[in-house]
């Protein structure tokens, strides 16, 4: 973890989320780079984050200013004062600040927007690209099963080792957030493209003692900048239209899965969440098969009446 030689009350701060709250090194990471912005702002003002009782709402506003002067977007401004807002109340609530000079900031309202979801032709049609046998697009194409297939979080599957495989069972041990452990199966498609990946994995020259499945050009563990690459160059060879992510493939998982009339606690599960709400803003279904669903189910359906004379 980085800027743990910073300002006292942030390192504080930051080990409270890394060794209480189970945060992932990169949530960590993203509080850090967040506090350390606000206080090299406030140090322009002889100030800083060392004494955070000294921090005044005029600064927040100074501060609030000037990210909007500089072109932020809504959603950044809204991260970078919600990490100010966490710090703070960590503070008070250990008897290490009195006040909070954020208190009179509120979050301007953001747009719901879903993550882009494919349909299942395209899911199927993308995780169909790339059949050279060379051991990047064995790679390539492993890496995408897991995130369809298991829909896992991108970090998830970068931080999968060999012990966390059972390539008989099918199954991943899958380390999610808040470090909870989950279960996750593997498709049939999976295990192959697995199987065949790790037969070349040691192409990729990897480092001693080094147990990452999924490896980078260097030989160490893959990451996200990496993986964000492949999935978007493979959506761009299999003629997917627009931008996709690693994200998008775990969203159009847990859509599928819902449009296929799974329970909404199953797929829950399957995506490591540990609150139904947010698996129920993470998923979405469409209109026309909501209606489908209410027009097949609900016993005063007009279309129901119909089917049923």
């Amino acid at each position: 973890m980085s800027w743990t030689n910073g300002p006292e009350p942030v390192a504080l701060f930051l080990l409270y989320l890394d060794a209480q709250r189970g945060y992932s090194p990169a949530t960590v990471e993203a509080y850090a780079v967040d506090l350390r912005g606000v206080h090299e702002f406030l140090g322009r003002r002889s100030k800083g984050l060392h004494d955070p009782a000294a921090v005044t709402k005029a600064d927040i506003t100074a501060y609030v200013a000037d990210l909007h002067r500089r072109g932020l977007a809504k959603s950044s401004v809204c991260r970078k004062l919600s990490a100010l807002r966490a710090m703070y109340r960590f503070l008070r609530q250990r008897g290490l600040a009195k006040a909070d000079p954020c208190a009179a900031f509120s979050n301007p309202r953001l747009p719901k927007i879903h993550p882009r979801v494919l349909n299942v032709d395209q899911a199927l049609h993308l995780l169909e690209t790339g059949q050279q046998p060379d051991p990047e697009t064995l790679r390539d194409q492993a890496l995408l099963e897991v995130l369809y297939g298991s829909g896992l979080r991108v970090s998830e599957a970068l931080s999968l080792d060999f012990r966390d495989v059972d390539l008989d069972q099918g199954l991943l041990r899958v380390l999610g957030k808040g470090k909870k452990e989950r279960i996750a199966p593997l498709t049939g498609a999976a295990v192959d493209r697995l199987k065949r990946y790790l037969e070349q994995r040691r192409a990729f020259n990897p480092k001693a003692g080094e147990q990452a499945v999924f490896l980078g050009s260097r030989g160490g563990r893959l990451n996200r900048k990496q993986a964000d690459r492949i999935v978007k160059a493979m959506g761009a060879q299999s003629g997917v239209a627009g931008c996709i992510s690693p994200h998008t493939l775990r969203h159009s998982f847990a859509t599928h899965l819902l449009q296929a009339g799974a329970d909404l606690r199953s797929v829950q599960e399957l995506l490591g969440h540990a609150r139904i709400s947010t698996t129920q803003r993470y998923t979405h279904l469409d209109l026309a098969q909501i209606m489908r669903v209410y027009d097949a189910c609900h016993p005063l359906s007009k279309n129901r009446d119909e089917v049923d004379e």
